[in-house]
This record gives structure tokens, C-alpha cells and sequence, in this order.
């Protein structure tokens, strides 16, 4: 229809007519006069609206499904959360518990050695591929921390600080393959400088290639010129293998650390050495070895014996009768 003057008085009418329909509508009630139309629109399109609906339905159930699943979901998840919570509060008692142990026995260690520790929490660790063996701990300079500190917990010789920002500091472990501490043997005093090999033992270089060195012989570090890095009376490990000597100036032995380097937690830097070198003090008292039960037993004397004496008892016991009877005849 093009935009003329009669198309605008068309439409200007239709709506007039559309308005005074729905006054009346409104008016007339249930007695409208277009009740009959509307009917008569209704029976026409009410299939069609049936239709439509029992088409949407499904769509709007599952809407409506959807949001009562969210409903149930944040239910679910508030249910999950606050198991979670319950389960971490467990957990964190458990393992309060864990560090307090460490923490005691880290204690009893540096009282052993005399050492003037400050506490510390492992926050971080470095890559172990390709990279330095080093954890990140929660205290710095602020701490009085400084590089060229020994780092250890209550088993042993963590390792060194080597870099020391304001709040945090970085430890290179003792079984990074760039690590090297001079150690001490128990009782022989035998010298040595211990270098990491990453999860393998610690390679152990005696300065004496003819000491007598045999398997669970146990190291302390040997300690440094100023107390740095390392300061004496550290446990180290324990020896788990002995190279054959071969006339060598050196000898090598290897040594498994006390210190578990892939699950530490709370360490203690040594902020003030020792007034002197508590030698082999620190290092744990061996386990006494269990009473060995003796038992003894008495051979079993072979038949033949067996026979010549029972028929030796028998003899005896017939002189006796015989004896016995001599007495009482007249």
C-alpha cells in the first residue's frame, strides 16, 4: 500500500475502531458484544495453541528442570563445601600435629649442636630437571637472614642459603649435583668432601685412599672457615656403599643422606654457630642390638643305649627284690 492521504485516514480509522471495540469489550463484560468473536477466534486457533504448547511444554519443563537442578546443584556444592572444609580442618590438625614433630625434633637438634636456629617454612621448590636442587622459605633479611647460612631440619643437613631477598630466601639443597660440604667420619675423623647427585646417594671423597670404611658408618659436616656456609657437627648420612681401594691418594664412598629432600616442611637456618664443634653429639644414638636367645639342647642317647641301660635298671631292681627276701626268710 503506498503512503497517501487515504491510506493515513485508512489507519487512523482502523485504530479508532480498534479502540472502540475494546472500550466496549471492556464495558460489556460477559455480555460483551464481541464475546461471540472472540469464540469464534478461539475455536479457530486453539488447536494451533495446543499445538504450540504441547510443543513448548517439554522446552519450558526442561527449563524449568534446569533451574531446579542449579538450585540442587548449590545445594550440592554448599553440601560439598562444607564437607571439604570439615575434611581440611581434619587435615590441618593432622598435620599441625606433623609439624609439631618436626618441629620438636628440629628442636632437639640444634640443642644437641648447640645452634641458634631461626624457624622457617619451605613455600616453594625448584625445578629438579635440568635445574638447581633449591627450595624457597617464608623468612629473609628481614629475619636476620643472610647468604652462606646452613639450613637443616631435625634428620640433618638441608643444604645452603645462597640468595637472600626481603621476606624469602633460596636453599640449595645438599643433593644438588653443584653442592660440596666437607664432612667427618664417626670415631675414625677420616676427612672428605661430599658433593650431590641428585636422587642418588651423596658422593663422598675420603682424603685418605686407605681409611677403613665399611657400610652404616655415619658423617657429620666438617664445618667451615668462619662457620660458612656450614657449620660443624651437621648429620649427614649414612654409608650404603664402599669403592674397593685401588692404591689411590683418594677413596670413594657413598653415603645416603638422613634428610628426605622431596618432602621438607619446616627447617631452621643456623643464625649463630656453635662455641665449639660438638663432633659426633649431634648424631642420633645407634639402636641397641637384640639380645641373642641361647638355647640349649640335649642330644637324644641312641636306641641301642637306651636298651643296655634299661636292662642295667632292670638287673638292679631283681638284686634289690632279692636282697629283700634273703632279709625276711628264717
Amino acid at each position: 500500500m503506498r503512503d497517501t492521504r487515504e491510506s493515513r485516514l485508512l489507519l487512523v480509522l482502523l485504530i479508532a475502531i480498534a479502540f472502540a471495540l475494546i472500550t466496549v469489550d471492556i464495558r460489556g463484560g460477559q455480555e460483551s458484544p464481541v464475546d461471540g468473536a472472540r469464540q469464534a477466534a478461539a475455536a479457530v486457533f486453539g488447536p494451533v495453541e495446543n499445538g504450540v504448547a504441547a510443543a513448548v511444554d517439554p522446552i519450558g519443563n526442561a527449563i524449568g528442570a534446569v533451574r531446579d537442578s542449579g538450585e540442587r546443584h548449590t545445594r550440592i556444592a554448599a553440601l560439598e563445601k562444607e564437607n571439604a572444609e570439615l575434611k581440611a580442618e581434619l587435615g590441618s590438625d593432622d598435620r599441625n600435629r606433623n609439624r609439631l614433630r618436626e618441629l620438636d625434633s628440629i628442636l632437639k637438634t640444634a640443642g644437641a649442636g648447640q645452634y641458634g636456629i631461626k624457624g622457617a617454612q619451605v613455600i616453594a621448590i625448584g625445578a629438579a630437571q635440568g635445574f638447581s636442587w633449591t627450595v624457597t622459605l617464608d623468612v629473609g633479611a628481614r629475619d636476620g637472614i643472610k647468604r652462606d647460612m646452613t639450613v637443616l631440619n631435625g634428620s640433618g643437613l638441608v643444604g645452603r642459603i645462597t640468595t637472600v631477598g626481603p621476606s624469602t630466601s633460596t636453599v640449595l639443597l645438599a643433593n644438588d649435583p653443584d653442592f660440596t660440604v666437607g664432612t667427618r667420619m664417626e670415631k675414625s675423623d677420616e676427612l672428605g668432601f661430599a658433593t650431590g647427585q641428585g636422587d642418588r646417594p651423596l658422593l663422598v671423597q675420603l682424603l685418605n685412599g686407605k681409611a677403613k670404611v665399611k657400610p652404616g658408618d655415619r658423617l657429620v659436616t666438617f664445618g667451615s672457615r668462619a662457620d660458612k656456609p656450614f657449620v660443624p657437627g651437621v648429620p649427614v648420612g649414612e654409608v650404603v656403599r664402599v669403592d674397593p681401594a685401588g692404591g689411590g691418594l683418594t677413596r670413594n664412598i657413598y653415603v645416603r643422606p638422613y634428610v628426605g629432600f622431596t618432602k621438607l616442611d619446616i627447617v631452621g637456618v643456623v643464625v649463630q654457630a656453635p662455641r665449639a664443634d660438638p663432633r659426633d653429639m649431634v648424631l642420633p644414638q645407634k639402636p641397641k642390638p637384640a639380645p641373642t636367645v641361647t638355647v640349649t639342647v640335649t642330644p637324644t642317647p641312641p636306641d641301642g643305649r637306651q636298651a643296655a641301660d634299661g636292662q642295667r635298671n632292670q638287673q638292679g631292681q631283681n638284686q634289690q627284690q632279692g636282697q629283700d627276701q634273703g632279709d625276711v626268710t628264717p
